[in-house]
């Protein structure tokens, strides 16, 4: 049987990285403001950002620290394996704060918007045990318009009008969140070198996890084919 919610105490936010030392920057400055959101102030929660440093040859980990954020270094090329790293070694750091913790996941090519947090604690406290929402493509040169309308054509299949919600079919580690409670019986991000967040979502339902799909707050992940950083603004959350 489920647990009754409990608000959250404390936010853990997941970032794993191979090799993202041009874009990790303004993931992190979009983290920063996203933690520091008024509405997210005012709950006093300590937030807590962990990069997973999967076999990265470059200066990911140095950026990483330089941010602010905390590192947990990996030689597993395993983009579960590193998400999995970066939450554990998150609750890890919040002590007996973690077992009420809230676990934000996203992409180290990633803008979330600035209430991207204060969002998913405030569906946390209304019950939800997961938010799984959505993204948006950034323009890039390298990315073709008839790739990018095709993209945009099967992604949005099946939305309805703005004036109703959209229960997607949709899972991004990019926009992810969930409460530690139910990552744990779940049992967290398997080691998978892909669709670990699928993985995770497809646990919670077993367990009976009370699962949100939204596209109220989307991320912005970089529609790059080289590693360059995302050059437009990350989407806001519809208030």
């Amino acid at each position: 049987m489920n647990q009754p919610p409990l608000s959250p105490t404390a936010l853990v936010v997941a970032v794993p990285a191979h090799n993202e030392a041009a874009t990790l920057p303004a993931t992190l400055r979009a983290l920063h403001t996203a933690s520091h959101h008024p509405r997210l102030l005012a709950r006093d929660l300590p937030v807590v950002t962990v990069v997973a440093a999967d076999a990265c040859f470059d200066s990911t980990a140095a950026l990483a620290r330089h941010h602010g954020a905390h590192v947990v270094q990996l030689a597993r090329r395993n983009v579960g394996a590193a998400r999995a790293a970066a939450v554990a070694h998150g609750l890890d750091l919040l002590g007996p704060a973690a077992d009420r913790a809230w676990i934000a996941t996203t992409d180290a090519d990633t803008l979330v918007p600035a209430t991207w947090l204060t969002y998913q604690v405030e569906q946390a406290i209304a019950g939800w045990d997961c938010v799984l929402g959505t993204i948006r493509v950034a323009p890039h040169p390298s990315l073709d318009t008839a790739t990018a309308q095709h993209h945009h054509t099967l992604y949005f299949a099946g939305r309805p009008e703005r004036s109703h919600a959209w229960n997607h079919p949709h899972v991004h580690g990019a926009n992810l969140g969930v409460a530690a409670r139910a990552y744990r019986r779940a049992n967290g991000f398997p080691a998978l070198t892909h669709s670990e967040d699928h993985a995770l979502a497809t646990a919670l339902q077993r367990t009976g996890a009370r699962i949100l799909r939204t596209d109220h707050c989307p991320v912005l992940t970089s529609g790059r084919t080289t590693p360059e950083p995302p050059t437009v603004s990350a989407p806001t959350c519809r208030t």
